[in-house]
């Protein structure tokens, strides 16, 4: 049976297409390396793209996007609604067919070596590649955001796990993981009160109890004109 891998990284720019074009184009020179989706969001400046295909091929094709977002993103002007601590944020492989948990973890592992060797930028591991019993919830290495993480990441509890202690000067740092496949949605509210969006996403936590299932998460932010709630 073929492996097939899933690896979804988001990129720190949402509102600039040339950058994010180009984003998708190292994708895209890959052999066996599939771009299925680019989903852009401008109030976030933010964007995220959705590679399936073999392990190896999506592994190469991941770290090109890297180094085209580090190349073209400066964190240092960067604005946007949704918490982040580099130019690449939040990126997991999810094993889709005859492939293993403990397999992606291989190829998150490599993927960050390379990252940090090659781009100079710091990597922290999250979820089932946490190397780290705090870096299991992604929100916890995310929670400084860039602007705090230039000030804690020479402290030894917030010592990356590939790299050295310090901020790339551009790009700043990477979070990178493994996950389970998820289904992710936003809801924009009419309203900027935050205790509305807190009650949505409380219900989210609530029923994640009740089904026990301990994948689900929830949780909220404002944007420019509203309150937003995520599950």
């Amino acid at each position: 049976m073929t492996k097939l891998v899933e690896f979804i990284p988001n990129f720190s720019e949402g509102r600039r297409q040339e950058v994010i074009d180009q984003i998708s184009e190292a994708a895209q020179s890959v052999p066996g390396a599939k771009l299925i989706n680019v989903n852009v969001e401008p109030s976030y400046n933010r964007c995220v793209h959705t590679v399936v295909g073999d392990p190896e091929a999506v592994l190469e094709a991941g770290f090109r996007m890297c180094q085209k977002a580090v190349e073209l993103i400066d964190m240092n002007h960067h604005k946007g609604e949704h918490p982040r601590i580099g130019a690449v944020d939040a990126s997991p492989f999810i094993p889709l067919e005859d492939m293993t948990a403990k397999e992606c973890v291989d190829l998150c592992n490599r993927l960050g070596e390379r990252v940090a060797k090659e781009l100079q930028v710091p990597v922290y591991l999250y979820e089932k590649a946490a190397k780290r019993p705090e870096r299991v919830k992604l929100q916890n290495i995310r929670r400084p955001e860039y602007e705090g993480l230039l000030e804690l990441i020479d402290k030894p509890e917030w010592a990356p796990d590939y790299g050295e202690a310090k901020m790339h000067p551009t790009a700043g740092a990477m979070p990178l993981g493994v996950r389970n496949p998820m289904a992710a949605f936003n809801i924009s509210l009419n309203t900027s009160d935050v205790a509305i969006a807190k009650k949505i996403a409380q219900s989210f936590r609530e029923a994640k109890a009740a089904m026990q299932r301990p994948g689900q998460s929830a949780f909220i932010w404002r944007t420019e004109t509203s309150a937003r709630s995520a599950a």
